[in-house]
C-alpha cells in the first residue's frame, strides 16, 4: 500500500486536495483573526506535513519532548494539506487549554462524526449543554457509595484468576511457570468490567467465546498496517472513508452491535424492574444498571440512545481509546506486572506494604486511601504517569481564544510573547505520554520507574499541572476521567491480589527489552515475540 499510496498518482491526487485546501482556507479566513506564528519542526513534504512521520512513527513522546527543548514549550507542527497542530507542553498554557474544553475546544466535527457512528452519541461525542447533561446524569453511577458495593467484583475476578494460575502452578515440578500475562490481563479486565459496569458475566477467564471477546483478541493483535493507518487519518479530512470496511472499522462496528443488544437488553430488565415494583435493594446495582434509571428520571432525563450509547464505558474500561472512563485495567495491569518484574526490589517492597493484610483483604476505604496503602498508591500512579493509556488529546477551537503562557517563547520573527493567538478553527494537541515523561517537567529522573517519587513534595514544574496528581492520564478540566475513582480501585485491588499471591520475574532476567506493539490499540510486548505477549514467569510467595 505504501508504494502505491505515496506513487506519482497518490501524489498527484494529494496535491490537488492540498491545493484546493489551501484556496479554501485562504478565501474562509480572510481578515479572521491569526493564529500566532510560531517555531516548529520543518515540514518533509509540502503536501503531507509531518503527517507520514506521525503515522509511521511508534512512539512520537520523545520527538514531541526533542521538539519542546528545541522550539519552545509551545510550537507548530505542519500536518496534512497545509494544516498546523499547536503542540502545548507548558503549564500554565495546558491549565488554560483542559479548562476551556467545552466551552472553546471541542472536538472536531470528524472526530464527533466517527465517534458517533462507532459508539453512539454518548458522553463521549457529546459536547456543549448536552454533555453536562450527560455528565450530570452519569455522575451518580460513579459516586463513592456505588463504587464501595462494586469494589467486591473487582476482588471476586482477581480470586477467579488466581485459581487458574494456583491450577497452572500445581502441574509443574517446581512450582513455577512461564505464563503470558498479557492475555490474563485482558481477560480479568473485560470480566469484572463486565459484570461491575453491565451486569453481564462474559465468562472470558473461563475460555468462553463471544463476539464481544472475539473482537477485544482481534483488537489486541491485528495488526495496524500503513494502509489503515492512512485511511484512518484522511478521515478526519474526508469523512467518507469512515464507510470504507477496513478490518479496523469492521471490528468496530460488530463490537458495537454486540455490545448494543447488551444494553438494550439491560435496559429491558430494568424497566421490568420498575414495572414490577422491585425493592431497591434487589434492583440492578451495575454501572449501566443506574445509568438506566436515569432514562426515567425527569431531572437527569437520557434518552435511550444516549443510554445505550454509554456502552463506551465498557470498551473504554476494558481497553479501547476512550478518554472518558478508565480504559486503564488491561494495559495498565500488564505495564505495573513488567515494571515490577524489571524492578524485583519495588515488587517485594510492594508485597510488604501489602503483607499486613495476610489472607484478607483492603476495604474499599484503604484501596483509596494515600496513607492506608502509600506503597501500593505510589506503585499504580508511577504507572499510570509512565504509560497513561490515552497518549494525546487534540481539540479544535470553537472560537478564537488567547492561551497565557508560564514561559514566554520566542517567535520565528524573534519577538518574545507571553501568550498566543488562537484562531477558530485551529488544532491544538497536548501529548499527554511526552508530558507525563518530560524532564522539564519532572526531573532528570523523569522516565525512570520510582514510586518513591510520590512520596517527596513535589517542587519540579510538573506542580503547576491541575490533572490528578500533577498527571494528565485522566485528562482535565470539565472532561476530566468520570471514572477516576472506580478505575483506581480496580487496579488497586487486582493488582494487590496478585502480589500477595505470586512473584513475578522475566525468564531472561529484568533487562529484558520491552517495545510497543503496534495493533489497534498499542501494547506492550517482550521484544522478539510473536504479537503482544508478555511472558512472565511467575510462582507463589514464600
Amino acid at each position: 500500500m505504501s508504494s502505491t499510496f505515496f506513487g506519482v498518482n497518490g501524489v498527484l491526487v494529494l496535491f490537488s486536495l492540498w491545493l484546493c485546501t489551501k484556496i479554501f482556507l485562504y478565501l474562509w479566513r480572510g481578515s479572521r483573526t491569526v493564529t500566532t506564528k510560531l517555531g516548529g519542526p520543518p515540514s518533509t513534504s509540502r503536501i503531507l506535513g509531518l503527517s507520514r512521520e506521525i503515522i509511521e512513527s511508534r512512539d512520537m513522546s520523545t520527538t514531541y519532548e526533542e521538539w519542546a527543548a528545541c522550539y519552545g514549550p509551545v510550537y507548530q507542527v505542519p500536518l496534512m494539506f497545509g494544516r498546523k497542530k499547536v503542540v502545548l507542553t507548558d503549564p500554565k498554557a495546558l491549565v488554560h487549554f483542559y479548562n476551556s474544553e467545552r466551552a472553546v475546544y471541542t472536538k472536531t466535527d470528524n472526530d464527533r462524526l466517527f465517534i458517533g457512528r462507532i459508539f453512539g452519541r454518548g458522553v463521549l461525542w457529546a459536547e456543549g449543554d448536552m454533555h453536562k447533561r450527560q455528565r450530570k446524569a452519569l455522575t451518580p453511577a460513579f459516586s463513592n457509595a456505588a463504587i464501595r458495593r462494586l469494589t467486591a467484583v473487582f476482588f471476586d475476578s482477581a480470586y477467579k484468576l488466581k485459581s487458574f494460575w494456583d491450577a497452572t502452578l500445581d502441574s509443574t515440578s517446581d512450582g513455577s511457570a512461564i505464563i503470558e500475562v498479557q492475555e490474563w490481563m485482558n481477560r480479568v479486565a473485560l470480566d469484572s468490567i463486565g459484570i461491575a459496569g453491565f451486569s453481564h458475566d462474559f465468562r472470558y477467564l473461563e475460555g468462553q467465546e463471544s463476539p464481544v471477546t472475539a473482537a477485544f483478541e482481534a483488537m489486541s493483535v491485528l495488526p495496524t498496517g500503513l494502509s489503515t493507518k492512512v485511511v484512518f487519518a484522511l478521515s478526519f479530512y474526508f469523512p467518507f472513508l469512515l464507510s470504507v470496511p477496513t478490518p479496523r472499522m469492521r471490528l468496530f462496528w460488530e463490537l458495537r452491535r454486540s455490545l448494543n443488544v447488551i444494553a438494550e437488553r439491560l435496559l429491558a430488565n430494568t424497566r421490568r424492574e420498575k414495572e414490577g415494583g422491585v425493592a431497591e435493594e434487589f434492583t440492578d446495582k451495575s454501572v449501566i444498571g443506574l445509568l438506566l434509571k436515569a432514562e426515567l428520571a425527569d431531572e437527569l432525563y437520557m434518552t435511550q440512545e444516549e443510554v445505550v450509547a454509554q456502552n463506551v464505558l465498557l470498551l473504554a474500561g476494558a481497553q479501547i481509546l476512550s478518554v472518558d472512563m478508565k480504559q486503564l485495567q488491561a494495559i495498565s495491569l500488564t505495564w505495573a506486572l513488567i515494571e515490577l518484574a524489571k524492578y524485583p526490589e519495588i515488587q517485594n517492597k510492594l508485597r510488604k506494604d501489602l503483607a499486613r493484610f495476610g489472607g484478607t483483604d483492603p476495604t474499599w476505604d484503604q484501596l483509596v486511601s494515600v496513607n492506608e496503602l502509600p506503597y501500593l498508591d505510589a506503585t499504580v500512579h508511577e504507572v499510570l504517569r509512565l504509560h497513561p493509556p490515552v497518549p494525546e488529546t487534540v481539540r479544535i477551537a470553537g472560537c478564537d481564544d488567547v492561551i497565557p503562557l508560564g514561559t514566554p517563547v520566542v517567535t520565528p520573527s524573534g519577538e518574545t510573547i507571553s501568550s498566543i493567538a488562537i484562531a477558530q478553527g485551529t488544532t491544538v494537541f497536548s501529548p499527554i505520554r511526552c508530558i507525563n515523561r518530560s524532564e522539564a517537567l519532572w526531573g532528570p529522573d523523569a522516565k525512570v520507574f520510582k514510586p518513591e517519587r510520590w512520596f517527596e513534595d513535589l517542587s519540579l514544574p510538573a506542580k503547576d499541572l491541575q490533572g490528578h496528581r500533577h498527571i494528565l492520564s485522566f485528562h482535565d478540566g470539565p472532561r476530566i476521567c468520570l471514572g477516576k475513582a472506580f478505575a483506581l480501585a480496580e487496579f488497586k485491588a487486582v493488582l494487590s491480589v496478585l502480589i500477595r499471591n505470586f512473584v513475578f520475574e522475566f525468564p531472561d532476567g529484568p533487562d529484558t527489552t520491552i517495545e510497543t506493539h503496534v495493533a489497534i490499540v498499542p501494547r506492550p510486548k517482550v521484544f522478539g515475540q510473536d504479537g503482544a505477549k508478555v511472558p512472565l514467569r511467575v510462582r507463589r510467595v514464600d
